[in-house]
């Protein structure tokens, strides 16, 4: 019987080697806007149904909608006010259903990874042929439109198979975001390549905040400044990390927008904060502490 996904070794948070992030930061910070599109009758998946009112569902589709047509824009802006990149996940359709969107990312110097095709795509049930063709096109489309080499990954929808992670690492990206385990990066176990898990929130996302937990846009913005002090102060000791995944149909809802960038401001006011991209805090890990994590993991194990 399995008893655990076997994806990663367990590693106690206070008998860990020591992170430095660049400059002395405590916090390695990122902002990950869910930038997507829902078909309005999408292929059918037999193990999830993309909408729960029939199709069409109408409502459902214009109501995420408007995270591209006027969300964006003013979680863009508010971003920009702030000196913060994002990280986008990708639902990498928008580069042709709305190259506008894709081009402001582009011009802001926005790390773009992939979430997948569409968000009403899943991975369950693909075959491995299936699978390496939508982690290809991701590859392909994000290069075609923006330049840059695809490094993270968030699966559509949150759904996988048994492969998805080792397919993502031999094909060539350095970091996933589909485990939320820990507040500080760790190896992932790959047939092939380093692959890093970069913590990547359920308690910080909008989602949950907003449809799951139904709080006020002033209690989200508490909530994410009360995990940045914790973090922060935990970040003296040993380098943390602090990502607050948006999606714009949700944040930049107009009676939303001051609370979040209260916030970030907040966040992004103190010295010890290091504003990165996914991207950049994988390659980091990679490159000065991956070997030491994974060499402490085996110790532990071992014991």
């Amino acid at each position: 019987m399995k008893r655990d996904p076997g994806l990663y070794d367990y590693l106690p948070y206070s008998r860990r080697p020591k992170i430095e992030w660049p400059g002395g930061a405590r916090v390695a910070f990122w902002v990950a806007p869910n930038i997507e599109f829902y078909e309005l009758e999408p292929p059918k998946n037999p193990s999830r149904p993309a909408w729960a009112r029939p199709a069409p569902d109408v409502l459902g589709y214009s109501y995420r909608d408007y995270g591209n047509r006027a969300g964006f824009w003013r979680m863009a802006e508010a971003m920009d006010r702030c000196g913060m990149r994002g990280s986008v996940s990708l639902n990498v359709a928008v580069c042709e259903h709305h190259p506008e969107v894709i081009a402001a990312c582009v011009e802001r110097g926005w790390e773009l990874y992939s979430h997948g095709t569409y968000n009403t795509r899943y991975l369950f049930n693909l075959s491995e042929e299936q699978e390496r063709a939508v982690i290809q096109d991701s590859i392909d489309t994000i290069r075609k439109a923006s330049g840059q080499k695809l490094d993270g990954w968030l699966a559509p929808a949150l759904t996988y198979t048994e492969r998805t992670l080792d397919l993502v690492a031999e094909m060539g990206l350095s970091y996933v975001c589909d485990l939320f385990h820990d507040d500080q990066p760790g190896p992932v176990k790959v047939n092939k390549g380093k692959l890093v898990s970069i913590p990547y929130s359920l308690e910080m996302n909008d989602v949950i905040a907003y449809n799951v937990n139904l709080v006020s846009p002033r209690h989200y913005g508490e909530i994410l400044k009360r995990q940045f002090d914790r973090l922060y102060a935990e970040g003296e000791e040993s380098g943390t990390v602090m990502c607050i995944p948006l999606h714009p149909y949700l944040i930049g809802q107009a009676y939303r927008l001051k609370a979040f960038e209260d916030a970030l401001a907040y966040i992004t006011g103190h010295d010890k904060v290091w504003r990165a991209t996914g991207r950049e805090i994988a390659r980091h890990f990679i490159d000065n502490h991956y070997d030491a994590f994974a060499k402490a993991s085996h110790l532990i194990r071992d014991l």
